[in-house]
């Protein structure tokens, strides 16, 4: 029990709450999880990331499903909110894209459940009633609130449907019967609204767990706000070139890409490289080998974080050299999924979604 905990718990930004996970593990329930995604392109580092939390969760012994929400995503404009555009995508791309994402990380992509949310809703059409009270539960300032989740300003200038997409969100915990909740911090407030709803549906409170976000590469701006929408702000994005990595692509772009990476010397705060460093290299007793001429040191093996950290921040350790291992690392760990889609067929299916996809937002 107490690995499982250490399993769910470790690298995440909060738990909703500790002594209901442990409740839970105590219990002996079955513990089914899940995790929903918009549909809006090819996939990027930070489901790297992700695959590895959810890998934790399997080998905690959970059952997951991963949520394709393709009617959220048409909400939220994903793909220019044409569900057929974003269906073909969810399913003709990305599950092909994501397992092959969770093998890199020696995650059993067999047992991961994919559903989509357009056909869970056509079988529940009791769905649309638990909609309805999880809104009875939610005033609208509250909602108005919430829609940070989905990339956006809190504003009245919006399309009624945007306000449906928290309270959708709320609901499908409850639709799937899951007893945790998992997403990014940026999340939070949508779990929060279905934890408070739960005693009123009279279903049990789902445990909520969010990790952090990986920050995108470029430069940070001044960012304020809660701690949700910083997390938000501050994620890669394809609007800001430079800012993330694809899985599919080259040794030479990822190489290109995290080059120009903002690190400034001796910065630990707000740093990406360190961030990516921390968060995927050493998610779990990792090790770094850094590559350096005898005049640079010579080469340098680090098996803690900390320690790595300490030299970054002392500057015996320069970003340079640490952009260079952090690439090598990377190539290494895609490379099964740049060779899946090197397969003819694959890379043309890969092509199409590009395709469909290179136009829209």
């Amino acid at each position: 029990m107490d690995e499982k905990f250490r399993l769910i718990t470790r690298n995440l930004e909060e738990v909703l709450t500790e002594e209901e996970l442990k409740a839970l593990l105590e219990s002996g329930q079955p513990l089914k999880h899940y995790i929903g995604f918009e549909i809006s392109g090819k996939l990027h580092i930070g489901y790297l990331f992700v695959a590895l939390k959810i890998k934790d969760l399997q080998d905690a012994g959970a059952e997951t499903i991963i949520w394709l929400a393709d009617l959220h995503s048409a909400i939220n404009d994903k793909l220019d909110g044409n569900i057929e555009t974003i269906r073909k995508v969810a399913r003709g791309y990305f599950t092909d894209a994501f397992k092959i994402l969770f093998q890199c990380v020696g995650g059993d992509p067999d047992k991961l459940q994919f559903k989509l949310t357009s056909e869970e809703y056509a079988k529940n059409p009791d769905f649309w009633m638990t909609v309805l009270e999880v809104g009875k539960t939610t005033s609208l300032a509250r909602t108005k609130r919430s829609i940070t989740i989905m990339g956006r300003e809190e504003s009245d200038d919006i399309d009624t449907a945007k306000l449906f997409y928290p309270i959708m969100q709320a609901a499908d915990i409850f639709l799937l019967g899951v007893n945790i909740a998992h997403a990014g911090i940026d999340q939070r407030k949508v779990h929060v609204i279905a934890r408070d709803s739960a005693s009123a549906l009279k279903k049990p409170k789902p445990i909520a767990i969010h990790h952090p976000i990986l920050l995108g590469l470029s430069a940070p701006e001044n960012i304020t706000g809660e701690a949700d929408e910083i997390a938000m702000k501050a994620k890669m994005s394809k609007s800001k070139p430079g800012s993330g990595i694809s899985i599919h692509d080259s040794p030479d772009q990822i190489r290109q890409t995290i080059n120009g990476a903002y690190a400034p010397e001796g910065q630990v705060e707000n740093n990406p490289i360190l961030n990516w460093t921390k968060y995927l290299v050493f998610y779990s007793d990792g090790s770094l080998v850094i590559s350096r001429k005898n005049e640079h040191g010579g080469d340098i093996t680090y098996s803690s974080y900390d320690d790595l950290e300490k030299d970054y921040q002392e500057k015996k350790l320069h970003p340079m050299d640490l952009k260079m291992a952090v690439a090598e690392w990377l190539i290494a760990k895609l490379e099964p999924a740049r060779k899946y889609f090197e397969n003819p067929a694959r890379k043309t299916a890969l092509e199409e979604i590009e395709r469909l996809t290179s136009f829209l937002s």
